[in-house]
């Protein structure tokens, strides 16, 4: 890659799993709490909570990472529970333990990138482009991670949501440079990759396990494995 001047990170699946969909991590959280569901019902699951919280703002600005994932949980139990297939008696023992796994899971992720972003930190201006649901800044806080980016752009503040590439262009902004030398890092090829490209910025996709078996399959020349992987490209 040549003459890159400033970064955008992505935040979810990017710097807090390692590129895998977080479906995944959640999925091994269930089997970890020992949550007699089949996958197929629990990705119906999966999907009925983010549609919910994508129509009622359950998750405020000042929710944590664990508090999120314990209310993303409770949602996805409580679909669980109507569809018979666990009992609303240990709906919230189970949303519990999930949402303990996830968080130490999401924990060990970042401390794993943060040593990465510090490199970064250190040679270029770093903005985050985010679908969130209006809280990734207490997110990043509690993480400690807000301090590493000028400027942290979020879906549901801006109101566009990744793909559209106008929330990449907004990134592209906050750092004062032409697209062409800015390099997009996220784990989406859909969400990410693509939008990013069609604007011009250089890319790096962290491949990790995805959400279907058709992206799981796309081959493309930024794909990395390793968020580290980036260093030697970028340095």
């Amino acid at each position: 890659m040549a003459d890159i001047k400033g970064i955008i990170f992505d935040y979810g699946g990017t710097i807090d799993s390692r590129g895998v969909h977080w479906s995944e991590i959640i999925w091994d959280g269930y089997q970890a709490a020992g949550v007699p569901v089949e996958k197929q019902i629990f990705r119906d699951a999966y999907v009925y909570a983010e549609r919910e919280l994508a129509r009622h703002p359950h998750i405020l600005p000042h929710h944590n990472f664990h508090d999120l994932l314990l209310i993303k949980m409770r949602i996805e139990l409580g679909f669980l529970v109507d569809a018979g297939v666990v009992t609303a008696d240990s709906a919230g023992g189970y949303a519990s333990e999930v949402a303990d796994y996830c968080y130490q899971a999401a924990r060990m992720s970042v401390e794993e990138a943060r040593p990465v972003i510090e490199t970064l930190y250190q040679h270029y201006p770093l903005v985050l482009v985010s679908n969130f649901y209006g809280n990734v800044g207490a997110v990043l806080a509690d993480f400690n991670l807000q301090h590493y980016f000028r400027e942290v752009i979020e879906s549901a503040v801006v109101g566009v949501r990744k793909p559209d590439p106008e929330i990449f262009r907004m990134g592209v902004k906050a750092l004062g440079l032409p697209a062409g030398q800015v390099l997009v890092i996220g784990d989406s090829y859909k969400k990410d990759i693509l939008p990013a490209q069609s604007i011009g910025c250089q890319v790096a996709w962290l491949k990790g396990k995805g959400w279907t078996a058709e992206e799981d399959a796309v081959i493309h020349p930024s794909a990395i494995t390793q968020l580290s992987q980036v260093l030697d490209v970028a340095l």
